[in-house]
């Protein structure tokens, strides 16, 4: 990472290739589970995982972000077991069909995210739970050892990316806790962070935009920005809509979290949220 005048210029270390930030990267989600909040992302079969690689490459995603544990509220429980099996049928798929791509894996299980590493060369780790808070929306917020969370430990052992996802109410909490934890994984010999707001998990519908409204703030920690908000409540219920038809407000945001410093997006819909990076790379707009 280097800085150019006021314009942060990020890049990723993915096995030895340097993935340029500078043009603004989108993230395609891969669900391989039955009940993800989205149902048009839910992904089970050898075909539908097969198509769902081939849809998000062919759209201009650089990165495909594989989960299989839905972490909307009162989802159901997966045992770490079932995870893993979830896991490899899609990452076999995807590495087939997508030798190249760049692999995301959406865990908070540091086991897992060995695994996936290890037998998969999975490229990155994209973690929702803040280093083990919590792993599932909207959950209150468990009371934190002093200790270094074993994720921490485990994406530093391992060297791949690392997304660090806030579950914080507010942009000052996430602040905080960021700092505190950036330097706990920089202390562990963790080279690439990439730091998420975490919209929807910990947060009322009105401290989503909050955060929101104020999201450039966190480009003073230098790091790389994950904003995703693919059709999440905080669009659908503002709007008095369903999943279904939170395109446009997806889009909406993410133009806005573009506008204020976003280097990946994490969506639902590849095409949108591409042709949204080309408009705003085209203004030339840096916060």
């Amino acid at each position: 990472m280097q800085a150019k005048g006021t314009t942060m210029q990020y890049t990723l270390n993915i096995k030895g290739r340097l993935m340029d930030l500078s043009e603004r990267a989108v993230m395609g989600i891969l669900n391989a589970t039955p009940d993800s909040f989205f149902e048009g992302s839910r992904k089970q079969t050898e075909r539908e995982i097969a198509e769902r690689a081939n849809e998000i490459v062919a759209q201009g995603a650089m990165i495909i972000d594989v989960g299989a544990f839905s972490t909307r509220p009162s989802a159901a429980d997966v045992s770490e077991p079932e995870e893993m099996e979830r896991l490899r049928m899609a990452l076999a798929i995807v590495r087939r069909e997508q030798p190249e791509i760049a692999v995301s894996v959406d865990t908070f299980r540091p086991d897992v995210a060995r695994m996936v590493v290890e037998e998969y060369g999975v490229n990155m780790i994209n973690d929702v739970s803040e280093g083990g808070v919590t792993g599932i929306a909207n959950i209150p917020l468990e009371r934190q050892m002093d200790e270094i969370p074993p994720m921490f430990r485990m994406v530093a052992c391992l060297r791949v990316p690392y997304v660090l996802m806030s579950v914080q109410p507010t942009l000052r909490d996430t602040l905080l806790a960021f700092a505190r934890k950036v330097q706990l994984l920089r202390d562990l010999g963790q080279k690439d962070i990439i730091l998420d707001p975490g919209f929807g998990f910990g947060k009322t519908l009105a401290q989503n935009y909050e955060v929101m409204n104020e999201l450039e703030r966190l480009q003073v920690l230098e790091l790389p920005l994950l904003v995703g908000i693919s059709r999440k409540s905080m669009i659908y219920n503002l709007l008095g809509s369903l999943p279904d038809d939170a395109l446009n407000g997806t889009t909406a945001l993410n133009t806005i979290a573009l506008m204020k410093g976003a280097s990946i997006l994490r969506v639902h819909d590849v095409k949108e949220a591409v042709e949204c990076v080309k408009i705003v790379n085209s203004l030339n707009i840096r916060p």
